[in-house]
């Protein structure tokens, strides 16, 4: 059911998403196509801000900042293996990969080189002070708008 706070977490976790993905772009390898990354870390900070975080609102804000963490792990793991399959599919087309075992393990390749090259203390900051903030707006939005 469309609430207040769950359009308010949908676009606080699309905002954060895509934040996220501009400090992200910098850390990529050098080459890397990265026009869609942006895109697809909102799009899937407003699926989940909108599905997981809208209906955890309600319960207080010790319990927004856990369930925007939450939220924000969910984000994180949605993006990176979006754009892990994205990178298989990539290299399947360049036949990279012999056969489909080797390119389902790809998937798991690439989304730990992705998470390695995440390990930035500028972008973690970020998404913990944005999940919490964006955890809170939604909590704010459930108590401002029954």
């Amino acid at each position: 059911m469309p609430t207040a706070a769950r359009l308010f977490a949908a676009i606080a976790f699309a905002v954060m998403g895509f934040i996220a993905a501009l400090i992200g772009k910098p850390l990529l390898p050098e080459g890397t196509q990265a026009t869609w990354f942006s895109p697809c870390a909102a799009f899937f900070g407003a699926v989940v801000g909108w599905s997981v975080m809208g209906g955890l609102v309600g319960r207080g804000y010790r319990a927004a900042l856990e369930s925007g963490l939450r939220t924000g792990v969910t984000q994180i793991f949605w993006t990176i293996l979006s754009i892990s399959i994205y990178q298989m599919v990539i290299k399947s087309l360049d036949r990279a990969y012999r056969g489909i075992t080797e390119a389902v393990l790809g998937i798991f390749d690439n989304a730990f080189n992705y998470l390695t090259l995440m390990l930035d203390v500028t972008l973690i900051a970020w998404l913990i002070i944005g999940s919490i903030l964006a955890g809170w707006l939604a909590e704010w939005a459930s108590k401002r708008w029954r």
